[in-house]
């Protein structure tokens, strides 16, 4: 077949009108089912610098929660609502760029996939943005990933809050009617009879004609295009009936309550992150302000899956570190995490120590906001899972043993209110597939959750869900 240029123009603009309805068919389901409606579970990542200082951070006791060590100690009045996580590990050697090598693998565990993307593409077809990235703009922060190409993080607030809200108000869901009201508004417009819907199909029966004389390569391009347009008219759908929904809800909708930052020229400047990171007060500011956005995306539903890189390995703590002269935390990592027999300097991992405590105490007022978020019988924290850890396990570039807190009671799906070890080398794999299932989503493996060298437990973390029992050793598990 000649494909001239005539034929090249009707097919480019057939496929651009390809119909969606076969996208929609779980949210038909639903609506026709009649299925159960409340609020969603939404995932978040709070990801921090420098790993952590373990013996501050891993509870001696394994099973329920006695007293919190130091660094979390913060986070008391919340540990019925936590699981802490300890022996996770990534595999393989950091060679070149340590901080780079560690970030890649954070959330992906070497695949070209991160686990946030994963979890947006379970669940981001139900909301108007799928995820959201904030917080640095480092080299280092290239923990997100979508087919091996690093999604970038934000650290204007300006930018993110008008990517949320622009055109739209911050309305807080009527959990009882949303859900079945978008499946409907779906169902209606799926089921449509109109002019437009015969001509797409007439339209598709053409691109299926021009396929079947192309090439494999080319069967595969095209297929990738529909299924691009595919999606790109879902989520138009979507938002139209969003918009839809909410104009509706607008006279009896609750506003959710607009964080108040500083003016737009207060961070437009900021192309360098050492005009926040050199100032302890500073830093804190820029942390609260991302909580606060990242609080307001999920109560709003406007995503489901928001990722926030909020430390800094260069970062500056005048102030928080209280012994000896280094406040620098890479000066301070690299002294307090020395290498195989050499002994750390106890000062400087005190310091590292301190700024981890830091991080956590401005974490626990993010947790504490949501947990006074009601969302009509239960909280946001509630319906919230939500991964505290860090990119590195220590400052000293380490990846065995993460720092691995799993806040709010994620509806249910997991146990709460322990501390679960593992051997250390389990893979942090593991972690994530636990975590997409929670989800919702019916994942086997993640990254290398079945190939790593110390694969464990099937690609899985037994007893995460499993009924709780107190426990002194981890043989046999």
């Amino acid at each position: 077949m000649r494909i001239t240029r005539r034929v090249a123009l009707r097919g480019a603009g057939s496929m651009l009108a390809l119909p969606f309805l076969e996208s929609w068919r779980p949210f038909i389901a639903v609506a026709a089912e009649g299925a159960s409606v409340g609020p969603p579970l939404r995932m978040a990542i709070f990801t921090v610098a420098g790993g952590t200082v373990l013996e501050a951070w891993k509870p001696e006791k394994i099973g329920k929660f006695d007293k919190l060590p130091t660094i979390l100690e913060s986070l008391e009045p919340f540990k019925e609502q936590m699981t802490l996580v300890s022996g996770l590990s990534h595999g393989g050697q950091v060679t070149g760029c340590a901080h780079t090598t560690c970030a890649g693998l954070h959330l992906s565990c070497g695949g070209k996939l991160s686990v946030d993307q994963a979890a947006a593409q379970a669940v981001g077809g139900e909301t108007i943005l799928p995820s959201l990235e904030m917080g640095l703009t480092n080299h280092q922060t290239r923990f997100s990933y979508r087919n091996g190409t690093a999604v970038p993080f934000e650290m204007n607030p300006h930018l993110i809050f008008d990517r949320m809200f622009k055109g739209r108000p911050p309305m807080v869901p009527n959990w009882t009617t949303r859900q079945a009201a978008l499946a409907q508004a779906i169902r209606e417009s799926a089921t449509s009879d109109s002019v437009e819907q015969s001509v797409l199909d007439a339209v598709l029966n053409q691109a299926n004609v021009l396929r079947r004389d192309l090439s494999k390569s080319d069967q595969r391009k095209l297929d990738e295009y529909l299924h691009s347009v595919r999606s790109v008219e879902r989520r138009l759908e979507l938002i139209e009936a969003r918009q839809r929904i909410e104009t509706a809800e607008a006279a009896s909708a609750l506003r959710a309550p607009v964080p108040t930052f500083p003016p737009h020229a207060h961070f437009e400047g900021y192309v360098n992150p050492w005009m926040i990171w050199r100032n302890p007060e500073r830093h804190a500011e820029f942390i609260r302000i991302m909580s606060d956005l990242l609080v307001l995306a999920l109560q709003t539903d406007t995503t489901r899956v928001v990722t926030a890189a909020l430390g800094e390995d260069n970062a500056i703590f005048p102030g928080v570190v209280t012994g000896g002269t280094e406040h620098q935390a890479h000066a301070l990592e690299h002294n307090g995490n020395a290498p195989k027999n050499q002994t750390p300097n106890p000062v400087a991992r005190e310091g590292c120590r301190q700024i981890h405590a830091w991080y956590t105490q401005l974490f626990a007022e993010m947790i504490t906001k949501m947990q006074n978020i009601d969302e009509g019988g239960s909280t946001l924290l509630d319906n919230c899972m939500i991964l505290y850890t860090s990119y590195m396990a220590d400052g000293g570039h380490g990846i065995q043993d993460y720092p691995t807190l799993l806040v709010g009671k994620a509806q249910g799906r997991f146990k709460t209110g322990q501390h679960l070890a593992y051997p250390v080398g389990t893979p942090v794999a593991n972690l994530y597939v636990e975590m997409l299932n929670g989800m919702g989503g019916k994942v086997g493996s993640f990254g290398d959750s079945h190939t790593a060298e110390k694969q464990a437990f099937n690609g899985r973390l037994p007893g995460l869900s499993e009924q709780l029992t107190d426990r002194t050793n981890t043989k046999g598990r």
